[in-house]
């Protein structure tokens, strides 16, 4: 059986770097997002910051659920992520490395008991395997156009496309 399903997020820019992030399922917060200096002003977390994120709290959602289905109890859990960016040939940033350490705390006793989970919940972390294998990306720009004459719209206008 083959599953399918689309996440879809509208973005709006507000100003400067700062761009308003909707979640279209209607339950999520808006997310703020900004550049760090020079670019913005960096008073919310960057693109890198927020797939820095989905790495983490994907791979906890796959360690969380392996302990639940294994019955093994889960005290607490942190996690660490670290992206490394540098510069690529043609000297673009881009991201060339992710670390994750995850700390759950445990019982001896389950500790003893959770190699299995160990062994398997990277591998059903949607995020950070899909990152891993790279995933293709198609681009589409689609230009608004307005009279010069006309007053610049308001940051409240329409949503761009992702």
């Amino acid at each position: 059986m083959h599953e399918s399903a689309r996440t879809h997020v509208r973005i709006r820019h507000e100003e400067g770097f700062q761009f308003l992030v909707r979640f279209d399922s209607g339950r999520a917060p808006d997310v703020l997002t900004d550049e760090p200096p020079p670019l913005g002003s960096g008073e919310a977390p960057n693109p890198t910051a927020l797939l820095a994120a989905a790495l983490g709290t994907c791979l906890a959602s796959s360690l969380l659920f392996c302990l639940q289905k294994a019955h093994l109890e889960l005290r607490d859990l942190e996690v660490e992520v670290v992206l490394t960016t540098a510069r690529n040939a043609e000297g673009r940033l881009r991201i060339q490395q992710g670390e994750a350490r995850l700390s759950p705390l445990v019982t001896a006793d389950t500790r003893e008991k959770m190699g299995r989970c160990v062994e398997l919940f990277e591998s059903f972390c949607t995020v950070t395997e899909s990152v891993r294998q790279g995933i293709p990306v198609e681009v589409r720009l689609d230009p608004r156009v307005v009279e010069s004459s006309e007053p610049a719209a308001p940051p409240a206008g329409g949503a761009a496309r992702v």
